[in-house]
């Protein structure tokens, strides 16, 4: 999945759940053992692994209001196959990515964001930003 993101993936930054961790245990933190698969994936792409501060759930509100805005996606909608749900969601990332502009993004669609940066950063992008989706070819 990394290598089909558009852009260089530099850090990640998560919360501090099993799911991503292996930081924290029953005696409080620790450093990490480098053997929790984020943390391999993370090491062998040179992608520094952060975790945000323990006690501030407003840092993962962002990530769990897109979530919220997919669960509403899919408790709205029927599905009569894979298909089906499969091109309901490339749908709703499309209008999320190209069409909805994001109050953190001073209020901008991450397509601009990202054609700003590649305008001024170009090192930061794999490939050019494009308004549609599918190949650059």
């Amino acid at each position: 999945m990394i290598d089909k993101a558009p852009f260089k993936i530099t850090t990640l930054l998560t919360d501090n759940g099993k799911a991503f961790t292996d930081r924290f245990g029953a005696s409080g933190e620790c450093q990490p053992a480098g053997v929790h698969p984020c943390d391999r994936v993370c090491a062998a792409n040179r992608i520094a692994h952060r975790l945000i501060t323990p006690g501030t759930p407003q840092t993962n509100g962002m990530t769990e209001r897109f979530n919220g805005r997919i669960a509403e996606v899919l408790r709205t909608h029927r599905f009569d196959s894979a298909a089906s749900l499969q091109a309901t969601l490339k749908r709703f990332v499309y209008l999320y990515n190209h069409r909805i502009p994001q109050q953190n993004l001073h209020p901008k669609t991450p397509l601009r964001t990202r054609q700003q940066w590649y305008a001024h950063q170009p090192q930061l992008c794999k490939k050019y930003p494009r308004n549609h989706p599918g190949p650059d070819t």
